[in-house]
């Protein structure tokens, strides 16, 4: 595995699959997964909305175990083991860049939200004026500061975040329920209505891009089984509870913001502690993986990804205080929705061609045409059935609603990866 091995981690760097679904769960409790409830709850029931929701997580969950395992197995974050199905060039020039780029323009989107909303609401409790744009960099600064203590700087913070994150959100359903609010529930019936498969999607979604990138964090785990039981249980309970607090937030309230409804209950600092701490621990992890991707693209080892993550934050802060992102969001979703199908090349070629076998695992030079055909052929996919090209004026004659998005690019990616790789490269084909 030449260079790339120095990204694999040492065996005394494993860690409890408890650990690991303490990541996942800070990672999935996040501003925009309020958003998405709020936006399933206001076009379905809440019996169809709890459906929809688990199914969602349930895809999500199904892929990043198979990922994840992958990670486990090799030790490698998921930018090395790309290079795989796609070649080193491939995932080093195309797959490192996207995530790279994607990453810490997240990173800086949230670093400014956070900072414009808590800005908002310090001027608001207390009559204290403070730019956003410094807030910006201080939360920033400390996100970034998290994430350079790697897996273990991630692992700290969710297991002091984690809870207050749940006292807090128990608190805001509770004062959204205290006045009137369980009547509503009880008499609602959906204004706009969305089909179950719209859910879903949207459930999909918001976790796809961590479900894709689940190497970075599963090659930690101790065993395959361990991965599967970080994911399912780190993801599932955390998102689905997330989700459905945004429904019922969005049914009750009007607004699925849990600090504006926590502001109008007279509870305004734990408004400001959630968002926060929401932003704070999805927001590490766009450091860290952002760190990797850019350490790979750099032909840095594990040891400098400590720098390429400071790097990341640094610019993704920058961005953050220029308040340029906001103009950049429909290219990040972009982006973001190329993520998911990476999926299939490396599931095709690691589970199926190479059965599952750490040891027919290769780092091949160059770029290996089937996964390069089939990564960008499966991103087409997802982008043109995931409604993306929709935001884009010139590109919406490509936009062909169908099924789920980041699925539809999966699955098309596995077929044409096993059928060009047959096709083309016949003695790869393990016996």
């Amino acid at each position: 595995m030449d260079k790339n091995i120095e990204f694999k981690i040492k065996d005394e760097e494993r860690q409890s699959w408890k650990s690991i679904a303490l990541v996942w769960t800070g990672s999935v409790i996040s501003a925009p997964a309020l958003m998405t409830g709020g936006i399933i709850g206001s076009g379905l029931s809440l019996g169809l909305c709890i459906v929809s929701i688990i199914i969602g997580y349930l895809i999500i969950c199904t892929y990043m175990s198979f990922v994840g395992m992958q990670g486990c197995d090799t030790g490698l974050p998921t930018a090395v083991m790309a290079s795989g199905a796609l070649g080193e060039k491939g995932a080093k020039y195309v797959i490192s860049t996207i995530l790279a780029v994607a990453c810490i323009g997240w990173f800086g989107i949230q670093a400014g939200v956070c900072g414009t909303s808590v800005a908002a609401l310090l001027s608001e409790i207390s009559g204290m004026k403070i730019p956003a744009g410094v807030m910006s960099a201080v939360f920033g600064i400390l996100m970034l500061a998290s994430a350079c203590f790697r897996f273990n700087g991630l692992k700290k913070l969710n297991k002091i975040a984690v809870p207050i994150l749940l006292i807090v959100f128990l608190l805001a359903l509770y004062a959204s329920l205290r006045d009137g609010g369980i009547s509503v529930l009880e008499n609602y019936s959906p204004m706009e209505h969305i089909t179950m498969v719209e859910a879903i999607g949207l459930t999909v979604g918001h976790f796809a891009v961590a479900g894709a990138i689940a190497g970075d964090y599963c090659r930690f785990a101790k065993s395959r089984s361990d991965v599967v039981k970080s994911s399912f249980a780190g993801v599932i309970p955390a998102g689905t509870g997330i989700l459905l607090m945004g429904a019922v937030l969005a049914i009750a309230t009007g607004n699925s913001d849990i600090s504006t409804v926590l502001a109008a209950s007279g509870l305004p600092v734990l408004g400001l502690v959630s968002l926060v701490l929401a932003s704070w621990t999805t927001n590490v992890s766009n450091a860290y993986s952002g760190g990797l991707s850019l350490a790979v693209l750099l032909g840095q080892n594990e040891e400098k990804s400590r720098v390429t993550t400071a790097i990341a934050g640094i610019l993704g802060t920058l961005l953050a205080i220029l308040g340029i992102l906001g103009e950049l969001r429909t290219f990040l979703s972009l982006l973001t929705a190329l993520v998911p199908p990476l999926v299939g090349p490396m599931a095709a070629d690691y589970w199926i061609l190479h059965r599952g076998r750490v040891e027919r695992f290769t780092v091949r030079p160059g770029f290996y045409m089937p996964g390069m055909i089939a990564f960008f052929c499966g991103a087409f996919t997802a982008c043109a059935t995931g409604g993306i090209f929709a935001k884009f004026s010139f590109l919406a004659f490509l936009d062909w609603p169908f099924f789920i998005g980041p699925v539809n690019g999966i699955v098309v990616a596995i077929v044409l990866y096993l059928v060009l790789n047959k096709l083309m490269y016949t003695k790869e084909v393990v016996k």
